[in-house]
């Protein structure tokens, strides 16, 4: 059972800066791939940003784009997603999701198989 663990949300002010984590457990993970998305209050879940296992290929929303960076950790089986210059509109749950064999990173939350339990992330402005 592939479990997903959340964390690094937090109250940070406008332009701040918070790294969230992602641990993975309960399969190997190599030919598959990980997208990190956010829900604000009475919004729909949106895509962020996903990453392959190899971290050879990484898409982003134009949203974040050059204010987050994802990437891989596969000795300890996490995903990080590094967002900077954040703005109130930032705020949101942000949930770690998995997409098992898949060699391409997918924008569609329908796609992921597993999903993470949220972590809060609020800007204040």
């Amino acid at each position: 059972q592939v479990m997903l663990v959340e964390s690094g949300g937090g109250l940070v002010q406008a332009g701040g800066s918070l790294r969230l984590s992602c641990v993975a457990s309960g399969r190997t993970f190599s030919r598959d791939a990980m997208g990190w998305f956010r829900q604000a209050p009475g919004k729909e879940r949106e895509f962020v940003a996903a990453i392959t296992w190899s971290g050879g290929i990484t898409y982003y929303a134009d949203s974040v784009k050059g204010r987050c960076t994802i990437s891989t950790e596969n000795a300890k089986n996490t995903v990080y997603l590094e967002m900077n210059s954040l703005k109130p509109e930032d705020t949101a749950v942000y949930y770690c999701a998995a997409d098992l064999n898949t060699f391409v990173p997918n924008r569609d939350a329908h796609e992921y198989n597993y999903w993470g339990q949220g972590t809060q992330v609020t800007v204040s402005s």
